[in-house]
């Protein structure tokens, strides 16, 4: 079985989380950037975060066979901040970078002035170059987020099919469904969604325009939950044919919307120093 997890953030999980996710079948990974926990006190924060989703990161996973690319954004919670907004103005100089392939996360998290604004500049800078958008849904009154999201979409210059909507949940798929976004689903242990209620979903909604992901960040989560969710699928009777459509066609096809996904596997990296699991720098 072949696995594209489309949001997952790599950079809060260890080398034996890449190990176990090839083994399971993961070739391919979006990281989308976020908010890592504690408040950002600087821009320049967010430009070395940037700077390791372009460089560090997809070497990492290389050593595992592992595609990597990212989504770059000012996250929904950290657009409230003042001393962050100026990531805006900076953020066209790494949106042209090769493995960005979509504005992200974008949305809301308090549905508040700031986000609206800055929901609406990012909509306006993936228009701008080329590139598809990302949208976090929010975790609190998510309908009434989800409907105040669709109202940006649509006064935006970007068409609803180039944006995937994340998040989402029973309450709110038929609504992200007849916007003519693509639909994702994060699966976590214990909040969000699981594998029983995805398989019900799909059932309901049928295989298209669906993206399941594990989201897996620095709380409790599972970074094999798109590996647990295919199975679950197989075991409920869908076919492996829907089964690849959800955890690789899918994704493959709203990523590559933005013209630079590049599946072809990972290099191999050069032999390392006494057996580190990193090269050394030059000198």
């Amino acid at each position: 079985m072949r696995i594209f997890d489309p949001h997952i953030h790599m950079t809060s999980r260890t080398t034996d989380d890449y190990e176990a996710m090839y083994a399971a079948g993961v070739r391919a990974v979006v990281e989308p950037s976020f908010w890592l926990g504690q408040p950002r006190t600087s821009p320049a924060s967010f430009f070395d975060y940037f700077d390791s989703l372009l460089g560090w990161e997809p070497f990492r996973a290389a050593q595992y066979g592992i595609t990597h690319h990212c989504t770059l954004a000012l996250n929904p919670k950290e657009a409230n901040d003042p001393r962050c907004t100026p990531v805006l103005d900076e953020l066209p100089r790494y949106l042209i970078k090769d493995s960005v392939v979509a504005v992200g996360e974008i949305g809301y998290d308090g549905m508040t002035p700031a986000e609206d604004h800055a929901l609406a500049a990012q909509l306006q800078l993936a228009a701008d170059h080329g590139l598809p958008a990302l949208v976090h849904t929010p975790h609190r009154d998510k309908l009434a987020g989800l409907h105040r999201t669709l109202d940006v979409v649509r006064e935006s210059h970007l068409p609803p099919e180039r944006v995937l909507l994340d998040h989402l949940n029973e309450t709110t798929v038929k609504a992200a469904r007849d916007s003519g976004c693509w639909l994702g689903f994060s699966l976590y242990p214990d909040t969000k969604m699981d594998e029983d209620r995805m398989v019900a979903l799909v059932k309901e909604h049928g295989p298209e325009r669906i993206l399941i992901n594990s989201a897996a960040d620095w709380g409790r989560s599972d970074p094999l939950k798109t590996r647990r969710a295919a199975d679950a699928l197989l075991a409920a009777g869908f076919s492996a044919d829907d089964v690849d459509r959800i955890v690789w066609r899918n994704p493959v096809a709203f990523y590559g919307l933005s013209g630079r996904l590049d599946l072809a596997a990972p290099a191999t990296p050069p032999s390392l120093h006494e057996g580190n699991s990193i090269l050394r720098g030059g000198e």
